[in-house]
């Protein structure tokens, strides 16, 4: 079966290539979606490395994509636009059902949480703090960064006024920079930032514990391609210590789509309508 080639304009309106091996030119090419919880150049440093061992093991031509935010990223799974794609917990509650994907690993060995940071010294050191106060999210659907806290804030009857600022990143630089009192993010990617960011911020809550991100492919992906990619991926875990750490993870394992039933019964039903919508982004091209 051919498989779809897609395109993907980054924040910096190109795409980053994962380079392969000479033997591997004529290799079929495959996208690998990655959720943009950072800015698209951090992204690439983490992730370049990582794909460029994956191409190499699999003899597939891996190369790494991104979207300049994570609505428009949304846009590009609901059209099946990825190949491979990481996804949020709820993304993929969602885009497996719409878009076919299938999950095929996750990290090990956590659960994700949301977190809630304020800037170090703030007099807010609670939720409760927070009522009638603007708050920084990533996006709408961003799962743990956004509808987990806002949700979990909504039970406490706290009534608080979200904004976006489309990545992790964009939260804790506003908080830092006292636009806003506090954001919304989880502990990959706030302990992926610089340390002298990080010493600027302090975490006042945590969420509840859920299923971590999926890595998943496209439903068109024939099942020897799903086999190599996941039993390479799961190899890289194993053996390559420092590429996980560049992508800031310790390890995998094999997952399958009953992993995410926890997230499905938190009925999120309300986020849906906005995320599914295929808007104007031109994701693919042949």
């Amino acid at each position: 079966m051919k498989m779809k080639k897609y395109c993907q304009i980054t924040v910096l309106g190109v795409v980053a290539f994962a380079t392969v091996p000479m033997e591997n030119a004529r290799a079929e090419t495959l996208y690998f979606g990655i959720v943009p919880q950072q800015a698209a150049t951090r992204l690439a440093n983490m992730w370049l490395p990582f794909m460029q061992e994956l191409s190499a093991q699999t003899g597939l031509d891996i190369r790494f994509a991104t979207m300049k935010d994570i609505p428009t990223f949304e846009q590009c799974l609901a059209q099946g636009a990825y190949d491979i794609a990481y996804m949020n917990p709820y993304h993929y509650t969602v885009f497996s059902k719409k878009s076919g994907y299938r999950a095929f690993a996750h990290q090990s060995e956590k659960k994700l949480k949301g977190l809630i940071v304020v800037k170090k010294g703030s007099e807010v050191t609670s939720l409760a703090g927070l009522d009638k106060k603007k708050v920084a999210f990533p996006s709408p659907a961003a799962f743990g960064a956004s509808v987990l806290p806002r949700t979990e804030m909504k039970a406490e009857g706290l009534k608080i006024e979200p904004v976006y600022v489309k990545s992790h990143d964009s939260v804790y630089k506003s908080v830092i920079a006292g636009y806003f009192v506090a954001g919304g993010g989880v502990l990959r990617t706030f302990n992926s930032i610089p340390q002298g960011m990080r010493d600027q911020l302090q975490v006042i809550y945590r969420t509840g514990a859920y299923t971590p991100h999926a890595f998943a492919v496209n439903g068109a992906m024939p099942e020897e391609h799903l086999a190599t990619i996941q039993n390479a991926m799961l190899d890289i875990a194993r053996h390559k210590p420092g590429l996980m750490k560049s992508i800031g993870m310790t390890g995998l394992v094999t997952a399958q789509d009953s992993d995410w039933n926890d997230v499905r019964k938190l009925d999120l039903s309300q986020y849906e309508t906005k995320i599914v919508q295929l808007g104007t982004v031109k994701c693919r091209f042949d």
